[in-house]
């Protein structure tokens, strides 16, 4: 059965930092593109990064560049986000999936987490 299972949200202050991990499982994630995605409250989803398969294509919003870092492990068949400096904006349930393209454009992507909230306090 394929599946991706995001964990690592949370609550956190503002300032703060957390790790997500994206786990595969049913199918090999060294040859898909890796998304991360993000949904906050009455908002459109959102795609905020992708890292290629062999990790050399990265792309961030500017809404996270220079706070967040993608990056992956295909031996342990995860994904990862790492989010430093959270902000009041940052709060949502983020997403990972995979697909054949190096793109953050939703329809692109053929396997979807659940996601994991990321709630942030002052």
């Amino acid at each position: 059965q394929v599946q991706l299972v995001e964990s690592g949200g949370g609550l956190v202050q503002f300032g703060g930092s957390l790790r997500l991990s994206c786990a595969a499982s049913g199918f090999s994630l060294a040859n898909h593109v890796i998304g991360w995605f993000r949904q906050a409250p009455g908002k459109a989803r959102e795609g905020i990064s992708f890292i290629n398969s062999r990790g050399d294509d990265i792309f961030y919003q500017d809404s996270v560049k220079g706070r967040f870092t993608i990056s992956r492990d295909n031996s342990k068949n995860t994904g990862y986000l790492q989010m430093n400096n959270l902000k009041p904006d940052d709060p949502a349930v983020y997403y990972c999936a995979t697909g054949p393209v190096a793109t953050v454009i939703e329809k692109f992507y053929r396997f979807w987490g659940v996601g994991t909230q990321v709630t942030v306090s002052s």
